[in-house]
């Protein structure tokens, strides 16, 4: 039995189980002190999209007894990952300097006063900025990494959705 025919047939519970790494790994990074600039908080928004797209896709495929996820689950991750991938590599060209990000993006280097718990409240808070490479692993910052994970994500989602007609959602009545 090949592997790769039941990953695009179970393409949405992969879905889940790799958003939800992607999330976890988010969240770890930011518990060992890297917190996330206005552009990662986005591209995790892509990963909670996806959890609401292909968790729901995955009920359904086992409630009404499909042959794995519904084409139209598939295609809607497609264009979740997609968002994904402009993101994640607007992202990193700002890293990069291959464009100038917002001015949203440009966090701030003021520390709040802590002596000042009232004043602290109303400043605004700091964040870190887009256009800084905060961690990077073979030469590649967590942007590029991210855009090159929901590349890959697109174009299996992608795959699995112009999977052979198996793939489409049941009847739910059976003809004599």
């Amino acid at each position: 039995m090949q592997l790769f025919p039941i990953l695009m047939r179970w393409w949405a519970v992969a879905a889940v189980v790799v958003s939800a790494l992607m999330l976890g790994a988010a969240h770890w990074f930011e518990s060992q002190g890297l917190p996330p600039c206005p552009l990662c908080l986005r591209q995790r928004e892509v990963y909670w999209a996806a959890l609401a797209v292909a968790g729901p896709a995955v009920a359904w495929a086992l409630i009404s007894r499909a042959k794995g996820t519904p084409r139209l689950a598939a295609f809607c991750l497609f264009a979740i990952f997609t968002v994904g991938v402009v993101t994640a590599t607007f992202h990193a060209g700002g890293e990069q300097d291959w464009w100038t990000l917002p001015a949203t993006c440009m966090g701030s280097t003021e520390s709040i006063n802590a002596g000042d718990i009232l004043a602290s409240l109303e400043a605004p808070a700091t964040m870190p900025s887009c256009g800084d490479i905060a961690w990077s692993w073979l030469g590649l910052s967590m942007a590029t990494w991210n855009a090159l994970i929901s590349l890959v994500l697109a174009g299996l989602s992608l795959v699995a959705a112009m999977r052979p007609r198996d793939a489409q959602v049941p009847r739910l009545y059976r003809e004599p």
